[in-house]
């Protein structure tokens, strides 16, 4: 029966996989997104990998069972597919469990056959959470899918190479390396921090409300400690009463205490704001670039009419909603002169708005990291950089500050690492990557008005914790994302990044508007609670008085200190885990 059943399902995985592939790229020339095919491609190709090539490494059945199990938790628990975060408690006890049987044989290889098994659970867990990445670009998507899989199997090896020559700090090795894991993610040029274990609850603020004195690590702290006591209870033959209790009490507490802030937490509502946003919902793979930006500033603004009166202090739209556009000549912009326009019949109005610039360098002037030539023709070359920026129109000053995006997309917007990795630039254009990169700010910038002070949020910015309190320590009193979701089409991707902002408002206790160009366009107050929310794919206008605050939490006054102690003890673990290592050599 078992000689027929693997015939069988690689035979179903390749038919899919086929089918799944062909069907993209058909509906790629027709113009079509893919949706959730990638993760029908994923999946079966993950299957056909394990029935194909993995037994000729005879791989334990016992073992790819249980990393397999711990990718399904892990997978199945961050916010998407299912809404159960109680998983991730459990998700990384098989792994766990796996990797006491290795230590504990005499098989050879321990540390690749940890690795080995390890990847597999998290090339599980990516795909499961963050397959729709490929709906961007394909080559991209699988490129950010292995890389981050690979760097988690790495850590966990890391811990498993620790417990063996340091067993009595092993398990103090898998916390504070995985935090510390994750904190290098949110700070290094390859950041891809959407995986974070804090972020695990952004559907559920209610269980979270103590992020406004820990961050998302705690979050992670409290799901890396929960694994490790239940693993600890799993092991335990008799007696688990006390495991037990212990285990309970410590999922519980945190929960109920956030329960009760959640149940007692009021705004201060003695200064508010009347915002707009628009969703115009244009697609960005075939739609947005394509379309005459005179035809798009129409849509803009006769939506932008149903909507502002007098009392409206704010009028928010997403992420590049217009541009090409120099800095310096910004005023001078047909977009622009429609705006000011526009603007002139609201005197009171403010309109915060993304947009794509660039920025010409003047002769002596410092070049940046993402500075581009080109000639001009008749000797003359021109220096510039591209932004990702967001401006503030007002009627209350003929200036127009800009803020740069700041936090960019690898791939993308930046080339991570250029000086090592600058050679395979043709590659990396092949897959819609630049190496020249986006130009950016040293620090983070608010825009001021009689109405109050706003935090500018482009987009990826807002996954970013730490990055994120920068705006609130700048003196914003409320936060405006503007993004761009509909790169992923409508797939968990988009609910994702809406969910993560729910913690950012917690964590600073700032009201926050969110103007998406397709996507899920919304308000979130302070307690993480989505007020209002427009659907995917349509367009929409929205409007609601949000609460101002000056208010800063322990968090926004300390930031990442879980994240910052465990990377010094990281660093301690690591040193005595070599040394004892070479001394056993």
């Amino acid at each position: 029966m078992l000689s027929i059943a693997r015939p069988l399902v690689i035979g179903v995985s390749l038919l899919i996989a086929i089918w799944t592939a062909y069907d993209m790229y058909m509906r790629t020339g027709q113009q079509q997104l893919w949706g959730y095919r990638p993760l029908l491609l994923f999946g079966a190709l993950l299957v056909l990998f394990h029935g194909i090539v993995r037994p000729i490494g005879r791989p334990s059945a016992t073992l790819l069972k249980l990393s397999t199990l711990s990718g399904l938790l892990l997978g199945l628990g961050f916010p998407g597919i299912l809404p159960l975060p109680i998983l991730l408690f459990a998700g990384f006890v098989p792994l766990l469990l796996l990797e006491d049987t290795i230590s504990k044989s005499d098989m050879p290889g321990k540390g690749r056959k940890v690795f080995r098994y390890s990847y597999h659970s998290f090339l599980l867990w990516n795909i499961l959470s963050t397959f729709w990445v490929a709906n961007t670009a394909l080559a991209a998507g699988v490129v950010a899918i292995m890389l981050n899989s690979l760097f988690m199997a790495l850590v966990f090896t890391a811990f498993h190479h620790t417990r063996r020559v340091m067993p009595r700090v092993g398990m103090l090795a898998f916390i504070v390396y995985w935090i510390s894991f994750e904190y290098l993610h949110f700070n290094w040029e390859i950041s891809w921090p959407w995986l974070a274990l804090g972020h695990g609850f952004s559907q559920f603020p209610q269980f979270v409300q103590w992020y406004e004195y820990t961050g998302t690590f705690g979050g992670t702290l409290w799901v890396l400690l929960g694994n490790l006591l239940l693993f600890t209870l799993w092991r335990k033959s008799s007696a688990p009463v006390l495991p037990t209790i212990r285990l309970t009490l410590w999922i519980v507490l945190p929960a109920a205490f956030s329960a009760w802030i959640y149940a007692h937490y009021e705004e201060d509502t003695s200064r508010t704001i009347k915002v707009a946003l628009v969703q115009p919902n244009y697609e960005p793979h075939y739609e947005k670039f394509a379309i005459p930006e005179q035809l798009q500033m129409d849509r803009f603004l006769a939506m932008s009419a149903q909507v502002v009166d007098s009392t409206v202090n704010y009028l928010l739209w997403p992420e590049t909603s217009f541009g090409y556009v120099e800095t310096r000549a910004l005023e001078a912009y047909p977009a622009v002169l429609r705006l000011r326009e526009f603007l002139a019949d609201f005197p009171s109005l403010k309109l915060i708005t993304g947009l794509d610039a660039y920025h010409v360098f003047l002769p002596g002037e410092a070049h940046s990291r993402a500075v581009r030539r080109t000639d001009r023709g008749n000797g003359q070359v021109m220096y510039f950089e591209v932004l990702n920026a967001a401006a503030q129109f007002s009627g209350e000053s003929s200036e127009t500050p800009i803020y740069r995006k700041s936090k960019l997309v690898p791939g993308p917007e930046i080339l991570p690492y250029r000086e090592i990795f600058g050679v395979f630039k043709p590659i990396i254009e092949q897959v819609q990557g630049t190496v020249s990169g986006v130009g950016t700010q040293a620090a983070r910038g608010t825009f001021n008005s009689s109405s109050g002070v706003i935090a500018p949020v482009i987009c990826y910015e807002s996954v970013f914790g730490e990055y994120f309190t920068g705006y609130i320590r700048k003196g914003a009193q409320a936060a405006f994302i503007m993004t761009n979701d509909g790169w992923w089409d409508n797939t968990s991707g988009h609910r994702q990044h809406l969910w993560i902002g729910r913690l950012r408002a917690i964590e600073t206790r700032r009201s926050i508007a969110r103007a998406a160009n397709t996507g899920i366009s919304g308000f979130i107050n302070q307690r993480g609670d989505v007020l209002q929310a427009s659907g995917y794919g349509e367009q929409a206008v929205l409007t609601q008085a949000i609460a101002l605050s000056d208010q800063l939490t322990f968090y926004v006054r300390w930031g990442d200190v879980i994240a910052r102690i465990s990377l010094f003890t990281t660093l301690i673990l690591l040193l005595n885990s070599i040394s004892r290592h070479w001394q056993r050599k």
